[in-house]
């Protein structure tokens, strides 16, 4: 009984200001649901509700009809839709390790390290934040035609593994590390492995969850390598395949491409919501609001 009563809450916690603010950012948060449930009533609707004026945000018949297209139209180009699939859980899973293992290491070294390059690489990462993809595309595609990673595994994985503004935010959380704490490692024998993977990368949690984050959202919905490095059908990735159907013309393509949009968004919005409140974290602590 005294824990029930423990646990009731205090009505008192809840001044006018509070529910002010409740009042607003409930029906906010509605509103930015918005889009999410449109995005989920095209994927279902059948022909007659997608063209129906004016439109409906809820589907009324919901069918798996454009998800089963997509699936009996992959088996007709010769290259199962398993295939794309696995080529994207291969391509996004290695440069997602691979991404936040070398930003972590990057940022410790950035951090914790005096060398003589160190100002110009932080300068240099700096610059790069500056840069947009499409400004770097032609000396991308020049190194990766000139090393001969076309038509590979590695023009999907390469080209994204550097990420400026997760390097950014890592090294903020890699300077808050105590020194202290990694001097007391060392006198315990611990090296700079064990300091990085014991001492720094567990205190930095967040950070990396972070960059995990932005990294498989942009492995996860890329196309570029597919669509200029690779010929062969059968390592093209699943994004690209999907994203046919947005770009068709037709039609009789809109149930399909709403079916695609959904499954490339769905990965995207569950990996958010499991890890928000390290991203929140992060933005807190890095200074970004």
């Amino acid at each position: 009984m005294a824990n029930f009563q423990g646990s009731r809450i205090n009505p008192k916690k809840f001044s006018a200001s509070q529910l002010k603010f409740y009042v607003f950012l409930i029906p906010l948060a509605l509103f930015m649901l918005l889009p999410v449930l449109f995005i989920v009533g095209q994927a279902f609707k059948p022909m007659d509700e997608l063209y129906r004026f004016p439109p409906a945000l809820l589907v009324k018949r919901p069918t798996l009809r454009s998800f089963q297209f997509i699936w009996m139209i992959a088996n007709t180009t010769g290259v199962p839709l398993i295939r794309y699939l696995v080529n994207s859980l291969i391509v996004t899973s290695v440069t997602v390790v691979a991404s936040v293992l070398l930003t972590a290491s990057t940022a410790y070294a950035l951090s914790k390290k005096k060398f003589r390059a160190r100002e110009g690489l932080l300068r240099l990462n700096q610059a790069a934040l500056m840069f947009v993809p499409v400004a770097v595309a032609v000396p991308r595609y020049l190194v990766i035609i000139k090393t001969g990673m076309a038509n590979n595994y590695l023009a999907h994985i390469l080209p994204l593994l550097a990420m400026p503004v997760g390097l950014f935010l890592v090294k903020q959380f890699v300077d808050q590390v105590p020194d202290a704490i990694l001097e007391a490692a060392r006198i315990d024998g611990a090296g700079e492995l064990a300091l990085m993977f014991r001492v720094v990368f567990p205190q930095i949690g967040p950070a990396l969850a972070t960059v995990g984050i932005l990294c498989f959202q942009a492995v996860w919905n890329a196309t570029e390598s597919s669509n200029i490095y690779i010929v062969d059908e059968s390592l093209k990735t699943f994004s690209f395949y999907l994203n046919t159907f947005a770009v068709d013309q037709n039609p009789a393509m809109a149930g399909m491409a709403a079916a695609a949009s959904l499954i490339m968004f769905a990965p995207n919005l569950v990996i958010f919501i499991a890890l928000q409140s390290r991203v929140m974290n992060t933005m807190s602590h890095s200074g970004i609001k």
